[in-house]
């Protein structure tokens, strides 16, 4: 069951609602800018998880300005598509909500997580979206991210090899993700969603002795939470 932080009392409840129900997942940003978006991508690591342990949710988005800018952001990285809070009223069958927040930020009452600010004003100029992506999940989310261009090459070159890697276990015969491993995945994300343990676990993967085609059903499994388009070059030329 996932467990989440609760910024307000530094204590780990859960994320999952106590009666099945619907889970709001509301992210609260006053505008658009880089940390904005690491907000809005740890709501969607949440949303996805929460979804992959078969809990349904609805993703929506407080902020006060630069709506546009926010939901063109968050779609070039992969988030997905959030509802503006003021056009919805409560959800039908809506038992828990769980708000995500900038550090010091404004929330309602309610669980809420935290997340620290990117210490980059600015998304780099030409960068990859999956690059930005990546270099916003490797640190923990209660510690400040770097979008400078030694954390963007290191995303791209992790990138490059994890999905040329990918690619080419999708040769061989398919093989079922090992029941250890994706109970080290589960236990990461459902703790805390512990993203940076995920990615451990897939460096792991990588360089271990398992079937060449469990290798890749296990980067396909935990891409449903990472959502960094490992399969993307399925078929290319080797």
């Amino acid at each position: 069951m996932l467990r989440i932080t609760d910024a307000r009392t530094g204590e780990p409840v859960d994320a999952v609602p106590a009666r099945r129900g619907l889970t709001r997942v509301e992210a609260h940003v006053p505008g658009y800018d880089t940390t904005a978006l690491r907000v809005l991508l740890v709501a969607d690591l949440l949303a996805r998880a929460l979804e992959i342990g078969g809990t349904p949710v609805w993703a929506l988005l407080t902020g006060d300005r630069e709506q546009a800018e926010l939901h063109a952001g968050a779609a070039a990285l992969g988030i997905r598509p959030f509802e503006d809070r003021r056009d919805v009223g409560p959800g039908w069958g809506e038992s828990q909500v769980v708000h995500v927040v900038g550090e010091g930020g404004a929330a309602p009452d309610g669980i809420r997580v935290a997340v620290a600010p990117v210490e980059t004003p600015g998304l780099p100029e030409g960068a990859d979206p999956a690059e930005v992506r990546l270099a916003l999940l490797t640190p923990p989310r209660s510690t400040p991210a770097q979008l400078d261009e030694a954390a963007l090459a290191e995303a791209r070159g992790t990138l490059r090899r994890w999905r040329r890697a990918v690619a080419a276990w999708a040769r061989q015969p398919s093989r079922p993700v090992p029941e250890k491993v994706r109970g080290r995945l589960r236990s990461a994300w459902e703790d805390d969603l512990d993203v940076p343990e995920v990615l451990r676990v897939l460096r792991w993967v990588e360089e271990s002795d398992l079937p060449e085609g469990a290798r890749f059903e296990t980067y396909a499994y935990a891409d449903r939470l990472l959502g960094l388009e490992l399969t993307r070059d399925l078929g290319s030329p080797a």
